[in-house]
């Protein structure tokens, strides 16, 4: 089995070499990985610069590549020709911090996972629900990845689909269990700070407190966290919503475009 290890906080990332450590038991793995931090970047795709790739060391003197480009351009660079073997399964993180509910929207981490599937092979999400400034015991976050990645590899993932998992940051003997969740609802508490630069001009931040979400609604991905469960959000890339085309059917007989 050929794994693809990427993230998108970084080459040097801890949780980056937790995952790929774990993962190794399960056949070979390559890391391929941004060169800075890109948190929040989305999915992100370049295409009016070159991108670079440059053979690097992890942590623990195993080989890796990093590049200056995006999570999504680790993952396209790799499905697209860059290295020898196609990966069987691509897995992204451990991200600091979770990706839940409307996270999945902002999260890089997550847009890996995203572009394994969009190039038809599975991918997995994995996130620590943890403080990203302080320190992080990953290897609970690193022994679920390696069973989920297990059971993947084992029975496979549907065409268009990917994994988001969340794990809470506790020690894996006092997980709860797993559960199989939809996403929830994120409460943000984003501010805008207006500040002046030295010459008189405004500049901004987006900043806030942590946001929160919901954690009543049972059988979500917010709930299970919260709850001290590891929660397994299967995703799927038509983001149709279907309940609605029916309703909308409306518009095309009473010939919306060509209202005046």
């Amino acid at each position: 089995m050929n794994i693809l290890v990427t993230n998108d906080d970084g080459i040097d990332s801890p949780g980056l070499l937790a995952l790929k450590q774990t993962l190794q038991t399960l056949g070979e793995v390559t890391v391929v990985a941004p060169e800075r931090n890109w948190s929040a970047a989305g999915h992100t795709k370049t295409m009016f610069r070159p991108l670079r790739v440059n053979p690097t060391t992890l942590r623990d003197g195993s080989p890796a590549y990093s590049t200056d480009g995006a999570p999504t351009d680790c993952v396209a660079l790799v499905m697209l020709g860059l290295l020898r073997d196609l990966p069987t399964l691509v897995v992204s993180g451990i991200n600091p911090g979770s990706n839940l509910a409307h996270d999945l929207t902002y999260s890089g981490t997550v847009a890996a996972a995203m572009e394994a599937a969009i190039h038809g092979v599975p991918g997995i999400a994995m996130s620590i629900d943890a403080n990203h400034h302080a320190e992080i015991d990953f290897t609970p976050a690193a022994q679920v990845a390696a069973r989920i990645a297990r059971r993947v590899l084992t029975d496979g993932l549907p065409r268009d689909t990917f994994l988001n998992v969340n794990v809470p940051d506790i020690p894996f003997e006092q997980i709860q269990g797993a559960r199989i969740t939809r996403l929830g609802k994120r409460i943000y508490r984003d501010e805008l700070v207006a500040r002046q630069d030295p010459y008189g001009k405004d500049y901004y931040w987006i900043g806030g407190q942590p946001p929160t979400g919901a954690i009543e609604e049972e059988g979500t991905d917010v709930w299970a966290v919260a709850h001290q469960f590891v929660s397994i959000t299967p995703v799927h890339m038509d983001m149709t919503s279907h309940a609605l085309v029916a309703r909308l059917k409306e518009w095309e007989r009473d010939s919306l475009i060509s209202e005046q």
